[in-house]
């Protein structure tokens, strides 16, 4: 049997979680990710109503569906991001309270560190999310970047996120960075460096999406193999590459969805993403966990997407194997 195919949430949140699980029952899955947003997972009700995490799990268990991980990407950007006028979407009001930068920035680390807490008290053992980033304007190194500025952005990575990881590390609780541009770590390198200024503490680790990698020119497989203890979940998505001569690999200021842009997520297994390679990195590292689609594709339906997503995944997972091809040849 392979491994737990899930649904993420997030794309979804305009529909009532109970809705969302009879279409991911209907499409196939084996379970959700639920999205912190929406009605899917509310971190202050998690902690304030003994019976909110019961609720939520019977309400998963009536359409046969298992859970492994929450995931509270939006909150996570608030903790090192600049913040200005795009953040006041992305949080819950109380997060952003008045919009000073200073409060919203302290709001989220509180937050993250009470979504450890309800991850505790929902049974599940990941939180997936985003982490932020001081430097990420800092990209293309023009004007000339000092060195000390990249150092401060890591060492604002350790002096807000260890005090939350701490809480993590209390409550038993993986945080899983998904490796995305706009975060601390977008690639290979970043991340390694991301897990040195953590001190290469155990709670911090990476929830693997290779279609953030794919059109930066990074292998997705071959970051697994270079952190194979550190994938603490896996997303299964996919994006396309479609340079013209015209368009750039940076999207020239255009919206996901726009034909002239020079990439776009696309349906899995329906990009650039060699997800047989996916597989066999994932089996060497002995990731046993779910599979998990976040669907996006801005010129397919969704439900089409999603239910095509959910087989593809299904069939293009396979265990290792037990015993060496040539065995019966051996003495």
């Amino acid at each position: 049997m392979g491994r737990p195919v899930t649904l993420f949430t997030g794309q979804w949140a305009d529909l009532k979680l109970e809705e969302v699980c009879k279409k991911a029952k209907d499409f196939g899955y084996d379970g959700l990710e639920l999205a912190c947003w929406g009605d899917h997972f509310e971190v202050d009700k998690a902690l304030s109503d003994d019976t909110y995490c019961a609720r939520k799990r019977e309400l998963l268990e009536k359409y046969d569906l298992q859970v492994f991980a929450i995931s509270n990407h939006l909150v996570g950007q608030a903790v090192l991001d600049k913040i200005d006028a795009r953040h006041k979407s992305i949080v819950p009001a109380y997060v952003w309270g008045d919009g000073k930068p200073e409060g919203v920035n302290q709001r989220a680390i509180e937050e993250m560190k009470n979504t450890a807490r309800a991850a505790q008290r929902f049974g599940i053992g990941i939180v997936n999310g985003f982490t932020g980033s001081s430097v990420w304007h800092l990209i293309y190194d023009f004007p000339p970047t000092p060195k000390s500025m990249y150092d401060d952005g890591f060492k604002l990575l350790a002096d807000r996120w260890n005090p939350i990881l701490d809480v993590f590390q209390e409550c038993g609780i993986k945080f899983a960075l998904e490796v995305h541009p706009t975060e601390i770590a977008f690639d290979i390198y970043s991340a390694e460096r991301a897990i040195e200024a953590l001190g290469g503490r155990e709670e911090f680790g990476f929830n693997f999406d290779p279609s953030h990698l794919i059109w930066q020119g990074v292998d997705p497989a071959e970051f697994i193999r270079y952190f194979p203890s550190r994938i603490y979940h896996v997303h299964m998505k996919d994006a396309k590459v479609t340079l013209n001569g015209r368009s750039g690999i940076l999207s020239s200021h255009l919206s996901f969805g726009d034909p002239r842009r020079g990439w776009d997520f696309r349906s899995v297994g329906r990009g650039g993403v060699n997800f047989e390679e996916v597989i066999r990195a994932l089996n060497a590292a002995k990731y046993a966990g779910p599979l998990s689609v976040e669907w996006e594709d801005s010129g397919m339906d969704r439900e089409h997407g999603a239910r095509e997503s959910c087989q593809y995944v299904k069939n293009i997972d396979f265990a290792p194997s037990g015993r060496a091809f040539d065995a019966a040849f051996a003495e």
